[in-house]
């Protein structure tokens, strides 16, 4: 439930009016692509995360694998991916709440549900994980709704059908009216819409039994990927000839919502404008959880300032909570303040590479972590990814694939470069970084020397 807490948002409900609209019915095939190549890495961090549970998950298992540089670039980006989401999601959020309280500011709205979740996640992780399990049973149980009902609407047996329409499938200009290869290119558009899959793998490690919860994990989200997204997707250009969706500006315009209005369900827009709020404010939830554990464990590791590391004593990372929530307050009242600067543009567009970048880094540590270890710990690995090392290679080289690909939209273009502007700002902080953790080094050696010379003389002694 938190995985699907995760990635079930506004880019499903939404956004996949436009990939329909940009592909044909044949975004059918751009999402099940996206969801492989996401399997694909869920499955090699499953593999890692199982075998040794951490809280910051791929950024403490890259710096064993590649080193504390990329531990250090793939930790900070990540962490600067979710700020972004918060303040993305807050203002979502609290323009969906303005439009039904408009007596109260957009702005106060905002700041008002990021404080409510700052507090579910301060109270415990039980607290965190409970509120995440009944905003995504909304989400879940919407979905599953809209899947029985689509299916029984397009085989003709819904009250309100007039017959099959399955045949909306290859009419209309073919089921790939402009080619498979757009479907291809809509990889590009619909596989950041599966990223925060990895939030499970993160929370896993804080359960009772992470090996356990980690192996359920990785090994069932291909199906909910497929049920969920897939299904959906299917439904939608099953139900509604994919050349009449309308431009998804607001809620009203949804895919889902003309679906539900063609269902004859009444209310559709409320329906959907609740169903999305619920879906925004749990990505919210799930966000603030995600960047305060990577932050925290960028300061362990020695990566960002020490006081971000302290917890509280329910082991919640209270500092590392603070500052992200400041981060993406920051970005919100920017948004509110100064819209026209495009500072807040900047900061979303510039996230945009992050779960590619998390991907490759993820192939390339647990490919450089599996040829570290000897046959027979590779032998007794509890989860193990197939076909070692090529679908490594292969996950790599899709994901350039896909790089190159937005590469030829401008909007594309957009976000591969301000992506590429904010990961430099990291490498021109990195020989600081690096400085720092030399001296944290020499503090500790000094530290331990005299118990070394202690233990030479009660040796000799």
């Amino acid at each position: 439930m938190i995985t699907l807490g995760g990635i079930i948002g506004a880019s499903l409900f939404v956004g996949s009016g436009n990939v329909i609209r940009a592909v044909g019915p044949a975004a059918v095939i751009s999402y099940l692509v996206g969801g492989l190549l996401v399997y694909l890495a869920m499955q090699m961090l499953g593999e890692m995360a199982a075998s040794r549970p951490a809280i910051g998950s791929f950024m403490e298992y890259a710096r064993v694998g590649l080193g504390n540089w990329a531990a250090y670039l793939v930790g900070w980006l990540y962490w600067y991916f979710w700020v972004g989401v918060l303040a993305y999601e807050a203002v979502l959020g609290g323009e969906t709440v303005h439009s039904w309280f408009p007596g109260l500011p957009s702005w106060l709205c905002s700041l008002l549900l990021i404080g409510l979740f700052v507090g579910t996640n301060v109270i415990s992780l039980r607290t965190f994980g409970e509120v995440e399990f009944w905003l995504a049973s909304i989400k879940v149980t919407a979905i599953v709704v809209f899947l029985g009902a689509g299916v029984l609407f397009a085989l003709g047996l819904w009250p309100e059908s007039s017959g099959a329409t399955i045949s909306n499938l290859w009419e209309h200009g073919g089921f790939a009216p402009h080619g498979v290869d757009v479907a291809l290119t809509g990889v590009a558009l619909v596989i950041f819409s599966y990223f925060g899959t990895e939030i499970a793998v993160m929370a896993a490690t804080e359960s009772v039994d992470p090996a356990k919860g980690i192996r359920q994990a990785t090994s069932t989200i291909v199906w909910r990927i497929l049920l969920f997204f897939v299904g959906s997707v299917l439904v939608i250009v099953t139900v509604i000839p994919w050349d009449e969706l309308p431009i998804p500006k607001d809620v009203a315009n949804a895919p889902f919502t003309v679906a539900l209005e063609r269902f004859g369900i009444p209310g559709a827009s409320v329906i959907m404008q609740l169903v999305i709020f619920t879906a925004v404010i749990s990505v919210l939830n799930s966000g603030l959880y995600s960047a305060s554990r990577m932050f925290s464990a960028l300061a362990v590791e020695g990566f960002a300032p020490k006081i971000i590391a302290k917890k509280a004593k329910n082991g919640v990372p209270v500092m590392a909570l603070l500052a992200s929530t400041i981060g993406g307050l920051a970005a919100t009242v920017v948004n509110f303040i100064a819209p026209g600067t495009g500072i807040f543009d900047f900061i979303m567009n510039s996230a945009g590479l992050v779960a590619l970048l998390v991907y490759v880094f993820i192939a390339l540590t647990q490919w450089r972590l599996r040829a570290k270890m000897t046959p027979e710990e590779v032998a007794g690995l509890k989860l193990k990814v197939w076909w070692h090392p090529w679908l490594n290679v292969f996950l790599i080289a899709c994901i350039a694939a896909v790089v190159g690909i937005m590469l030829t939209s401008e909007s594309g273009r957009t976000q591969v470069w301000t992506s590429l502007v904010a990961t430099g700002v990291l490498v021109l902080f990195w020989p600081l970084v690096r400085k720092n953790l030399a001296k944290r080094s020499m503090r500790t050696e000094s530290r331990s020397a005299p118990e070394d010379d202690l233990e030479s003389v009660t040796g000799a002694v």
